[in-house]
């Protein structure tokens, strides 16, 4: 018998009897690619799960009920999770080869005592786990190992064991016997990943599946993959530095903004408690071209250091380099500082880079940059002791920011002196209960003027 075919676009997962140039659904180039869809009704293993039914109710007459949550024994996870894993939903970790994503979800399954955990492996042996088992020193009778990439065998032995918590590592090696496509294919993906979470919401059961991305940094199959599940973490982090941070890219039960720190050690992952003693460089002398900036991410307050490097160009025109901060921010903070500092950057190389090697989008930290690039140009140093915490305008104007009653906090905790904010900010702030002192400013040219007389 001819197999059937069918055309799939990569991105949004729409399907075409024949190929196109271009997605009709989301509008993507060369997307589209072929596969086979043979569907054999016989080979489908019935689950219990399949076999229920929902009606339609009156939006009046639902029950609503505080979502019930699982402590992972995990803070860093429980608190990108928004509180815990809540029963019935599907989480999907994404991130780089090797960068632990095993390791975290083997970690949560053997800290998990008081639950059933069902681990599922389609990459690695039994015993490859065991090892890793016994390297991060967990011990969990309730987790038991299974070596299956057949999502019909998976939901069999499920029935048996009625777990808690499911983990599927990785998406991209379960097959479905209804789809005679190979593993990995777009068209097993989307099936395995709606039956999985079909089987998540009829019988309560949570579950985790770990997902490969791509050289581009998207988790690979169907972009329709990320709407299925309730909540999307991205588990990242520089190779060069032993930390790990895990984010939430999507979160049906919780905040999106939130980061979970780790450090990668022989025995596992550390959480990190404290990100600012870490990311904060321990030295004895002041250099030139480092300030201290206060962001946030989520509703925790860390502070990270700012470095950056002016350097004579060799070219007309300077080159702009940076790590962890957006490249177009900076070039719109340098000319803030042309126009409104006079200083002069056009023929200057600038670098910037964030220490510790984490990325930040929160705008309270321009005046740290706009400060490190001042120090650096001028090669003056800036006390380690001076913290920054304000959003820089266009006509150099200080603009106030969130949650600055938590920057000052953290700054005070830390044993900083003193603290650069804007005067727009003071709205409201109890500064008496703070050792640290207050220095209100309005634009950037107090600032230079108060840091570098």
């Amino acid at each position: 018998m001819k197999q059937k075919t069918a055309f799939f676009c990569k991105e949004c997962g729409a399907q075409s009897s024949s190929w196109l140039g271009k997605c009709p659904q989301c509008g993507a180039w060369n997307s589209y690619i072929e596969e086979v869809i043979e569907r054999d009704s016989k080979t489908k293993f019935k689950t219990k799960f399949n076999k229920t039914s929902s009606k339609p109710q009156p939006i009046n007459e639902i029950a609503f009920s505080e979502e019930k949550r699982i402590d992972t024994h995990n803070a860093e996870l429980n608190r990108v999770l928004g509180g815990g894993l809540v029963v019935g939903s599907v989480v999907l970790v994404g991130g780089e080869p090797g960068i632990g994503k095993s390791t975290l979800l083997l970690q949560v399954a053997l800290n998990c005592k008081g639950k059933k955990i069902l681990y599922v492996s389609g990459e690695e042996s039994p015993q490859q786990i065991k090892l890793r088992a016994d390297r991060v020193e967990g011990i969990n009778d309730n987790c038991l190992i299974l070596a299956e990439t057949n999502i019909d065998d998976i939901f069999q032995h499920s029935e048996e064991i009625s777990p808690d918590i499911l983990i599927i590592d990785s998406i991209q090696t379960i097959t479905t016997q209804s789809i005679e496509s190979s593993a990995g294919s777009i068209s097993q993906i989307k099936e395995c990943a709606a039956q999985l979470q079909r089987y998540a919401k009829t019988t309560g059961t949570s579950v985790f599946l770990v997902g490969h991305i791509t050289k581009d940094g998207a988790i690979a199959g169907p972009k329709i993959l990320e709407h299925i599940v309730d909540t999307v973490l991205q588990f990242e982090g520089d190779r060069n530095y032993g930390y790990r941070m895990l984010r939430s890219v999507k979160n049906r039960f919780g905040s999106t903004s939130e980061l979970g720190i780790y450090q990668m050690q022989s025995t596992g992952l550390r959480e990190v408690s404290n990100p600012s003693e870490i990311l904060l460089s321990q030295r004895d002398e002041a250099l030139s071209g480092t300030a201290i900036a206060a962001t946030m991410e989520g509703t925790r307050p860390i502070l990270i250091e700012t470095q950056a490097l002016v350097a004579n160009s060799n070219y007309g025109t300077g080159q702009r380099t940076s790590t962890g901060f957006d490249l177009r921010r900076m070039s719109m903070l340098l000319a803030v500082l042309e126009k409104r500092g006079g200083f002069k950057l056009l023929n200057k190389d600038v670098f910037l880079n964030i220490a510790g090697g984490i990325r930040v989008d929160d705008p309270a930290i321009d005046l740290a940059v706009i400060i490190s690039i001042i120090s650096s140009l001028e090669d003056i140093s800036i006390s380690s002791q001076y913290c920054f915490a304000s959003e820089v305008g266009l006509s150099g104007e200080l603009r106030p920011i969130i949650r600055i009653d938590q920057r000052i906090a953290e700054a005070d905790k830390l044993g900083f002196e003193k603290i650069f904010i804007s005067k727009y900010n003071t709205k409201g702030l109890d500064t008496s209960r703070y050792k640290i002192e207050i220095i209100r400013l309005a634009n950037l040219e107090d600032v230079i003027r108060y840091v570098f007389a």
